[in-house]
């Protein structure tokens, strides 16, 4: 039993017997003498526990009282350790979303509470955070200004209009947008929305945006399922309907690690005789997907389709041609 599971067995045990003796609780708790008293006292000073010692009947009890300021109650959620470690785990992942967003300042009191709730010790919050590290490569350095305004036009279901920077074009288009789901992927925010300059949905680099208007328009919506059905069947952030299946060859050295990545929802894997690995998938757009096969180098063989094969290829006669006295 661990301390949490033994403050309720205390509030449990007084609850039921009313008057219980101090042997009855050592029993009950499998504890020492010294632990039990540290127990109480924790109960006492950060719960308010109105747990006296009554002399005459030789037992605990809980002291009645109309104080209101010291009103007694236990949290209504304990944590295992497993929980404890996942919630920690999940703190640190939130604090490194984006640095200056809505998210900093909501967390903060919950992780002050949760300090407070699990107390001091071996698997306190704040040992545990010394533990963990947890490292955001690939973050843009220039994070997002805007993310609060785009998070409240989201939840309020209002559209926005933007001025949108498209790296891969270079240029920047006034957009109206309305707002369906922010997505953090691959350490970036990325906005999916409707975009009513171009009558369909398409997805946003939230660092992309270089100012931002609200419009006295409600945001039309797209279902949950439309917008997965949007993302789902593409590789990687770029959606689309898929028009292409990639089929990939991996060396066998190679394999023991991409046989067990997820690369889409809907891939396929198999060894062939020489343990190679085969994975296949559907795409649209390979913009991403070039970059994945280029962080292989050799390791990887495009066997199909023949377009995107030519382009790894020319990408590596290229990069050979970088190195070239």
């Amino acid at each position: 039993m661990n301390r949490l599971e033994r403050f309720y067995k205390i509030d449990q045990v007084l609850q039921d017997r009313k008057i219980v003796s101090r042997d009855t609780f050592l029993s009950i708790l499998e504890v020492s003498l010294a632990t039990f008293k540290r127990d109480l006292e924790y109960m006492r000073d950060r719960f308010n526990a109105p747990v006296v010692y009554d002399n005459d009947l030789r037992g605990y009890r809980y002291e009645s009282t109309t104080n209101s300021k010291n009103k007694f109650s236990l949290p209504g959620l304990w944590f295992s350790e497993q929980e404890i470690f996942a919630l920690i785990t999940m703190q640190q992942l939130l604090e490194n979303l984006d640095q200056g967003s809505i998210i900093g300042p909501h967390i903060q009191p919950f992780l002050s509470r949760l300090d407070a709730v699990i107390g001091e010790g071996e698997s306190s919050s704040k040992e545990i955070r010394k533990r963990i590290k947890l490292v955001d490569m690939g973050r843009r350095v220039q994070g997002s200004h805007f993310f609060s305004e785009v998070g409240v036009a989201l939840f309020k279901r209002q559209r926005i209009e933007i001025q949108y920077y498209a790296r891969a074009s270079n240029e920047i288009t006034l957009r109206e947008i309305s707002p369906q789901r922010l997505i953090h992927y691959r350490d970036n925010w990325y906005l999916d929305a409707w975009c009513h300059l171009r009558d369909g949905l398409r997805g946003f680099s939230l660092d992309g945006i270089r100012a931002i208007n609200p419009v006295n328009k409600k945001a039309i919506d797209v279902s949950i399922k439309s917008l997965d059905q949007y993302l789902a069947v593409s590789y990687g952030i770029f959606a689309g309907k898929s028009k292409h299946t990639a089929k990939l060859k991996f060396t066998p050295e190679r394999a023991r690690w991409v046989a067990a990545e997820l690369w889409h929802p809907d891939q396929r894997g198999s060894f062939d005789e020489s343990g190679a690995y085969i994975l296949e998938f559907p795409y649209s757009d390979d913009r991403e997907l070039l970059l994945d096969i280029a962080k292989h180098g050799a390791a990887v063989k495009v066997l199909s389709p023949k377009a995107l094969r030519d382009k790894v290829h020319r990408e590596h006669e290229s990069a050979s041609r970088q190195y070239e006295r």
